[in-house]
């Protein structure tokens, strides 16, 4: 076993288990399936998702962005959770089963950053939300390059994603999921710029995030027309 990077909690290593898929499509279809029934949820540009490995990169308007973006494909996803949550070993290994990778906000978490390569080198799709946390508004807030420095690194493609909906489903403070329509549109992938040597410098993940912040604030506004 190992420690997350912050040394408070002890986890395991999420690997891609028969075990572990069939916990994740047993809880995709009680949770993010009845999700989408509820909130008649709608996903399009599914045929942009490569195939192999990639990074999902969605907008994040509300707590139930983590299910919504499963939405987009049966294939276990992985997602980066705050390691708070494996504070009670049961629960710490039921969000590992079901694909979460625990992540010390706060600072550079290079355990986390390894078992997310480990995951896309083996062909799984990371969701990783750029704008850091949850935020309020219509506007995309300035993006990390997180995504961008993960896709240089493991050598894949971002998708970005726009949601609308999620957060009147689910606003700030809510205690319950309300049925408002969520509409989800999967963007074009988008591939970070690399010298001869196939690695990316500053300049090149800036221009990445960049990209990247447009595009998800193009198919944000776009979903939000659609739920209008």
């Amino acid at each position: 076993m190992s420690a997350s990077t912050s040394g408070r909690y002890v986890t395991k290593p999420g690997r891609d288990t028969r075990w572990n898929r069939l916990l994740y499509g047993f809880g995709r279809q009680l949770v993010s399936n009845s999700l989408r029934i509820y909130t008649r949820g709608t996903v399009e540009g599914k045929e942009n998702l490569p195939d192999g490995a990639f990074i999902l990169a969605p907008i994040h308007r509300s707590y139930i962005d983590t299910p919504i973006s499963s939405w987009v494909q049966m294939r276990r996803l992985r997602y980066l959770g705050k390691d708070s949550m494996w504070k009670y070993p049961w629960v710490g290994k039921l969000f590992t089963a079901m694909g979460a990778i625990p992540v010390h906000r706060g600072s550079i978490d290079r355990e986390a950053l390894r078992r997310c390569l480990d995951a896309l080198a083996t062909g799984q799709p990371v969701v990783l939300f750029p704008e850091g946390e949850r935020k309020d508004g219509p506007e995309v807030f300035p993006l990390m390059d997180g995504a961008a420095f993960l896709a240089s690194k493991a050598g894949v493609p971002i998708v970005p994603v726009g949601i609308a909906g999620s957060d009147r489903a689910m606003p700030r403070g809510a205690k319950f999921v309300y049925p408002h329509k969520v509409h989800v549109i999967v963007g074009e992938p988008i591939s970070v710029e690399t010298n001869d040597r196939g690695r990316a410098n500053r300049e090149q993940l800036n221009a990445t995030t960049t990209e990247l912040r447009t595009e998800i604030q193009r198919l944000y506004d776009l979903a939000q027309e659609r739920i209008s």
